[in-house]
C-alpha cells in the first residue's frame, strides 16, 4: 500500500512523537524506581514477634527454676492482696506507714504479675514468642514500677525517721494531703523517667536477630537488636537507672543511720532490741533490691566478662523477691497486721 507524501510524513513525525513520549515514560518510571529503591533497601519495619530465650545455658533447667519463682509470685499475690484488705478493712492501721505499705504492695503486685506469669509460660510451656507490643508493655511496666518500688522504700525510711527521731511531730508532718503528694511525686517519676524507653524502641529499625537472650523484655537486651547507633539511648537508660537508685539508696542509709542512732539511745534496752529488730529486717529487704538491681545496672555497664546465665537470673531476684519478701517482713512482722488476719482467721475458724 502506497501513502501519499504528506500522509507518510505525518505518520512518519506520530511514530517519532508516540515513540519519544514512550521512552520519556519509561525513563521517568525509571527515574522512580530508582528513587524508591533506596528507601526500600534502607527501611526496616517493627518486627511483629520477638523470641525470648530464657536463662542461656540454663535451659535443661528451666522447668525447675520454675517452680520456686512460682511459689514466690503466689506468697507475693496472696500476701500483698491480704495487707491491702487489712488495710482497707481496719481503720486504725489507716496511719502513713501502712498506706506507704499499701502504694508498695501495689507496685509488687503489679511488678510480680508483668513478669512471672510470662516467664512461666517461657519455663513450663516453651512459649518463646512475645508480640512486639507487648514486649514494649512489659518493658514499660518493668522499669517504671522498678522506680517506684525504690521511692516507696525512701518514703516509708522517711515515715520511719520521723515516727522514731521526731515522734511529737510526726502527725503533723506527714499529714495525708503529704502522703498523697509524696505517692504522686513518686509515681510521676518513674513514668515520666522510663515511659521514654518504649517510646524510643518503637520507632527503631530493627534488621538483626528477633531472639531476646533474656527471660523477659528487658530495654538493654532489646535496643542491642537496633541496627542503628543506640549509644546516647543506652547511656540514658543507664543514667536515669543509676542517678534513680543511687539517690534514693543514699537517702534510705541516712534515714536509717538516724534512726540506729536513736535506736541506741532509748534508756531500755528490750526497746533497743525491738527496734533493731524491726529495722534490721528493713534493711534486708532494701538491700536485696539495691544489691540486684545495682549488680544488674553496672553489669550492663562494666561487666561484660560476666556470664550471662548468672547476670539474668540475677536480673530475676530483684524482680522477684523484694515482692515476695515485702508482705512477709512489713505484713507478718507487723503486730497489727498479724493479730488482724490471725482474729479474722480464728472467726472464720469458729
Amino acid at each position: 500500500m502506497v501513502f501519499p507524501k504528506k500522509s507518510q510524513y505525518f505518520l512518519a513525525s506520530g511514530c517519532n512523537h508516540l515513540g519519544i513520549a514512550t521512552l520519556s515514560s519509561e525513563v521517568l518510571i525509571k527515574s522512580k524506581e530508582k528513587s524508591i529503591m533506596p528507601l526500600l533497601n534502607t527501611s526496616h519495619p517493627s518486627p511483629v514477634t520477638f523470641l525470648l530465650m530464657g536463662i542461656p545455658g540454663l535451659e535443661h533447667l528451666h522447668v525447675w527454676i520454675g517452680i520456686p519463682f512460682c511459689s514466690m509470685y503466689l506468697v507475693a499475690v496472696v500476701g500483698n492482696v491480704t495487707i491491702l484488705a487489712v488495710v482497707r478493712a481496719e481503720r486504725s492501721l489507716h496511719e502513713p506507714m501502712f498506706l506507704f505499705l499499701c502504694m508498695l504492695s501495689v507496685t509488687d503486685l503489679v511488678l510480680s504479675t508483668s513478669t512471672l506469669p510470662r516467664m512461666l509460660c517461657l519455663f513450663w510451656l516453651g512459649a518463646h514468642d512475645i508480640t512486639f507490643d507487648s514486649c514494649l508493655a512489659q518493658m514499660f511496666f518493668i522499669h517504671s514500677f522498678t522506680a517506684m518500688e525504690s521511692g516507696f522504700f525512701l518514703a516509708m525510711a522517711i515515715d520511719r525517721y520521723v515516727a522514731i527521731c521526731h515522734p511529737l511531730h510526726h502527725t503533723t508532718i506527714l499529714t495525708c494531703v503529704h502522703i498523697i503528694i509524696m505517692g504522686i511525686i513518686v509515681v510521676i517519676r518513674g513514668v515520666a523517667f522510663f515511659s521514654p524507653h518504649p517510646i524510643l524502641l518503637k520507632h527503631m529499625p530493627y534488621c538483626k536477630t528477633r531472639v531476646i537472650a533474656h527471660t523477659y523484655c528487658e530495654f538493654m537486651a532489646v535496643v542491642k537488636l537496633a541496627c542503628m547507633d543506640t549509644g546516647a539511648t543506652k547511656h540514658y537508660s543507664l543514667s536515669m537507672a543509676t542517678i534513680i537508685g543511687s539517690c534514693d539508696a543514699i537517702l534510705i542509709a541516712v534515714s536509717y543511720a538516724f534512726i540506729l542512732r536513736s535506736v541506741f539511745r532509748l534508756p531500755s534496752r528490750e526497746a533497743s532490741f525491738k527496734a533493731l529488730g524491726t529495722c534490721g529486717s528493713h534493711v534486708c529487704v532494701i538491700l536485696v533490691f539495691y544489691a540486684t538491681a545495682g549488680f544488674s545496672i553496672f553489669t550492663h555497664r562494666f561487666g561484660k566478662n560476666v556470664p550471662a546465665h548468672i547476670h539474668i537470673f540475677i536480673a530475676n531476684i530483684y524482680l522477684l523477691v523484694p515482692p515476695f519478701l515485702n508482705p512477709i517482713v512489713y505484713g507478718v512482722r507487723t503486730k497489727k497486721i498479724r493479730e488482724h488476719v490471725l482474729r479474722t482467721l480464728m472467726v472464720k475458724v469458729a
